[in-house]
C-alpha cells in the first residue's frame, strides 16, 4: 500500500472468472476487483442473461461457450486463453458470484511472490470466522481427507474456488472433467506437479444473493456425488 492510500496494482496477474447467469450481481464483481487487478477475463458459459455484455462494459475481457459446458470446462478455457494471449506470471480463479474477497486474492498473489510458490490455495477453514453451515463444512471437510488419502496433500478446504496459479504450475494443469469434479481433478493434479505450495486464510461469503440460489447446499450435494459416483 502506497503512501497516498492508493489500492496496490498488480499487473501481471489475470483474473480467470467462470460466468453464467450472473447478471445481478456481474457488473459490481468486475468494477469493483479491477481496482486492484486491471486484467481479467471471463468466460462466459452459454449464459442465457446479459452476463457476457455486462461483464465486457464493466471493464472485463470475455470469451464465450455457445452452450453451457459446466465450470471446469469455463476455467478450462481461461486458462488456455490467459497462456495463448498473455505473458500473465500468475492467474487467479476468481467467482462471479461475489463471494471472493479482491483483498484475498491480493493477499494470495503477494504470499505467492513473496515465498516463491508456485500455487496458493484458499481456506475457508484456517479461521474460526467462516460462515460455512454445518452440512457445507462437514462434505467439504470428508473432501479434504480423501484428498489427503489420494494425494498425500493436507487441506482443510479442498473445494475453495478461489486459488493463484504461477505460471509454471498453469502449464500443468489441463482439466477434462467439464463439471463439479474440476475441483478434485485440478487439486490432484496440481500434487502431481510436486511444486511448491501452502494454503492461505480466506473469506467466503455467503450473500443473500448466493443463498438464494442454493449454491451452498447444491454445491455440497454436488461434491458428494462426483465423489462417489464421478
Amino acid at each position: 500500500m502506497s503512501e497516498t492510500n492508493e489500492p496496490e496494482i498488480v499487473r501481471d496477474t489475470w483474473l480467470v472468472v467462470p460466468l453464467y447467469n450472473e447478471a445481478t450481481v456481474i457488473a459490481d464483481v468486475i468494477t469493483e476487483t479491477l481496482k486492484v487487478f486491471p486484467n481479467i477475463v471471463c468466460i462466459d458459459d452459454g449464459s442465457s442473461d446479459n452476463s457476457a455484455i455486462l461483464a465486457r462494459d464493466a471493464g472485463a475481457h470475455v470469451a464465450q461457450h455457445p452452450i453451457n459446458l459446466g465450470q471446469g470446462a469455463a476455467l478450462q478455457t481461461g486458462f488456455s486463453w490467459v497462456l495463448t494471449y498473455t505473458d500473465a506470471k500468475y492467474v487467479v480463479t476468481f467467482d462471479a458470484d461475489g463471494q471472493h474477497r479482491t483483498s484475498d486474492a491480493l493477499g494470495m498473489v503477494n504470499c505467492a511472490e513473496d515465498n516463491d510458490l508456485s500455487f496458493v490455495l484458499g481456506s475457508r477453514f484456517l479461521s474460526e470466522t467462516h460462515q460455512a453451515g454445518w452440512l457445507k463444512k462437514l462434505v467439504l471437510r470428508t473432501a479434504a481427507r480423501a484428498t489427503k488419502y489420494r494425494t498425500g496433500m493436507v487441506l482443510t478446504d479442498a473445494h475453495n474456488g478461489l486459488r493463484v496459479l504461477r505460471r509454471d504450475a498453469l502449464e500443468r494443469i489441463h482439466l477434462k472433467q467439464n463439471r463439479m469434479a474440476h475441483a478434485s481433478e485440478i487439486i490432484n493434479q496440481l500434487a502431481d506437479t510436486k511444486l511448491p505450495w501452502t494454503e492461505y486464510s480466506v473469506t467466503i461469503d455467503y450473500t443473500d444473493y448466493s443463498r438464494s440460489k442454493g449454491q451452498s447446499l447444491l454445491n455440497g450435494v454436488n461434491i458428494v456425488t462426483e465423489m462417489l459416483f464421478g
